[in-house]
C-alpha cells in the first residue's frame, strides 16, 4: 500500500477527532475506560514528548548555527537580516489587524457596545483573571530583563526561551574565539547533540497523528453540547472572529506570499506544500515552540534551506517572531475598547501598535500565552484591571480556535523568513520549482 504523507495523516486525525468527539460525551466509556481520559492522555503524552526536546534542540541548533557562521561579520549580517525581517513582518501584521478591526468594528452590535449586549458572568471574569494570575506584567522592560537570566538552568526549566536563546548565541559566538583545538571539539559535541535530537524528533513526529487526534478529540468531547450559553456568546462574537480570521488570512495568503515571490523568487504554492505538516501541527497544538522540531525538518528537507540558516533563524523566530500573535493582540485590544464604549484617539491606537509589537517578542510559544500580553496592552493604554479582565473573559470563549489559527501564521512566517534569509545568503538549494537541489 502507498504510504500516506504525514500532513494527510494529521488531517485525517483531525477529522476523526472532531467526528468522534461530537458523537460522544464526557461520560462515554469503551471497555470500561473513559474516553475523555484516554484522549487527554494521548494528547498530553504527545505534547510532553515535544516539550521534552525543545530545550536541548534549541540550545544545540543555535550553538552549532552560530559557531558555523563563524566570526562577527557573518553573525552580524545574518542576525541583522533576521531581526529586520521579524520586526517588519510583525509590524505589517499589526497594521493589517488595526485596519480590519477599525473597518468591521466588531465591538459594536446594533449601534451598542457589545459589552452592554453580553452580560459577562462572575465566573467568566474569574476565569480571565486566572489566566493572568501570577504572571509578571511589569511592562516592556521585563522582556529585556528576561534575556539575561540569573540562572540559565532555571530559565530553561521554566521555559524562559529568550534567556536560553541569548545564552546559546553567546556560547556559539565565543566558540569561534577560543583556540582551534578546543573549538573543534566543542563544535563536534554540539553538532553530535543536534543530530541526536533530530533523530529523536523524527521518532516523536511519527506519532503526531495519534497525539493530535487525542488533543482535538478531548477538546470537542469536553464541550457542553446541551448548553445554549456558548451559542449566544459565539453569535455576539462572530464579527470579532471574522475580523481576526480576515486579518490573519490576509497576512498568510497575501503579505507572506508576496514577500516570498519578490524577495526570494520562490513559488508560494510550493512553499505551502512544503510546510503543510508543520502548519497542520501548529494549528492542532496551538504551540509554535512545540512545533519547532517539525518546522526545522520541513524547512530543511522540504524547502531546501541549509541547516546553517534554519538552525539560527527558526529557533529565534519561534520566540521573537509572532506575526499572528501580534496581529491578534492588536485586534483584541481594539475590540475590548470598542466593546466597553472607549473612543480611542490616534495616539492611543499608535501606543497599542507599539506595545503589541514589543510584547509579542516576549510571548511564550504556548497556548493562550498572548492573554498575558493583551492585559499588558490594555493597562498600558489606561484600562483598569477589572474592565480588562471582563473583556478578556469574552475573548476566552473563542480564544482557543483563534489561537490555533494565529499559531499557524506564526510558524509560516518563521519558515518564510528562513527561505528569504537563506536566499539572500546565496543558498542554491532553496525550493523553487518543486525540487531542492542540494
Amino acid at each position: 500500500m502507498p504510504k500516506i504523507k504525514l500532513h494527510w495523516q494529521i488531517l485525517i486525525a483531525i477529522v476523526l477527532a472532531v467526528f468522534i468527539g461530537y458523537l460522544t460525551n464526557k461520560e462515554s466509556t469503551f471497555l470500561g475506560i473513559h474516553l475523555l481520559s484516554a484522549f487527554d492522555f494521548l494528547g498530553s503524552m504527545f505534547m510532553n514528548a515535544l516539550k521534552m526536546i525543545i530545550v536541548p534542540l534549541i540550545v544545540a541548533s543555535i550553538i552549532t548555527g552560530i559557531a558555523g557562521i563563524g566570526g562577527t561579520q557573518g553573525l552580524g549580517r545574518m542576525g541583522g537580516k533576521t531581526i529586520l525581517y521579524y520586526m517588519t513582518t510583525s509590524l505589517f501584521a499589526i497594521l493589517i489587524g488595526l485596519v480590519v478591526v477599525n473597518t468591521i468594528v466588531p465591538g459594536v452590535v446594533d449601534g451598542e457596545p457589545i459589552g452592554e449586549v453580553i452580560k459577562v458572568s462572575e465566573e467568566q471574569i474569574a476565569e480571565a483573571k486566572n489566566k493572568v494570575a501570577g504572571k509578571e506584567s511589569s511592562g516592556i522592560a521585563d522582556i529585556f530583563l528576561r534575556m539575561v537570566p540569573t540562572n540559565i538552568v532555571k530559565a530553561a526549566s521554566e521555559g524562559q526561551m529568550l534567556g536560553l536563546i541569548f545564552f546559546s548565541i553567546l556560547f556559539g559566538f565565543f566558540i569561534t574565539k577560543i583556540p582551534e583545538a578546543y573549538a573543534e571539539s566543542q563544535y563536534n559535541f554540539w553538532q553530535g547533540t543536534y543530530e541526536v535530537m533530530l533523530k529523536i524528533t523524527e521518532f516523536i513526529i511519527k506519532f503526531a497523528p495519534i497525539g493530535i487526534f487525542g488533543l482535538i478529540a478531548s477538546v470537542v468531547l469536553g464541550l457542553d453540547k446541551e448548553s445554549d450559553d456558548i451559542a449566544k456568546i459565539v453569535e455576539a462574537l462572530t464579527k470579532f472572529t471574522i475580523a481576526v480570521l480576515l486579518a490573519l488570512g490576509f497576512h498568510l495568503f497575501i503579505t507572506m506570499p508576496v514577500m516570498l515571490k519578490f524577495l526570494a523568487r520562490v513559488n508560494p504554492l510550493r512553499h505551502y506544500k512544503a510546510m503543510a505538516p508543520a502548519l497542520l501541527t501548529s494549528f492542532s497544538t496551538a504551540s509554535s515552540s512545540a512545533t519547532l522540531p517539525l518546522t526545522i525538518e520541513c524547512v530543511e528537507k522540504n524547502a531546501g534551506v541549509s541547516n546553517r540558516t534554519s538552525s539560527f533563524v527558526l529557533p529565534l523566530g519561534a520566540t521573537i517572531n509572532m506575526d499572528g500573535t501580534a496581529l491578534y493582540e492588536c485586534v483584541v485590544a481594539i475590540f475590548i475598547f470598542q466593546a466597553f464604549g472607549y473612543d480611542l484617539t490616534f495616539t492611543q491606537q499608535f501606543l497599542i501598535v507599539l506595545t503589541a509589537l514589543l510584547t509579542s517578542v516576549g510571548v511564550a510559544g504556548i497556548p493562550a500565552a498572548s492573554l498575558v500580553a493583551i492585559m499588558i496592552i490594555l493597562q498600558a493604554v489606561g484600562m483598569d484591571e477589572a474592565t480588562a479582565s471582563a473583556g478578556l473573559a469574552m475573548v476566552i470563549v473563542v480564544d482557543r480556535v483563534l489561537d490555533m489559527c494565529r499559531t499557524a501564521v506564526n510558524v509560516f512566517s518563521d519558515s518564510c523568513g528562513a527561505v528569504i534569509i537563506g536566499k539572500s545568503e546565496g543558498e542554491q538549494g532553496i525550493l523553487v520549482d518543486g525540487e531542492a537541489s542540494r
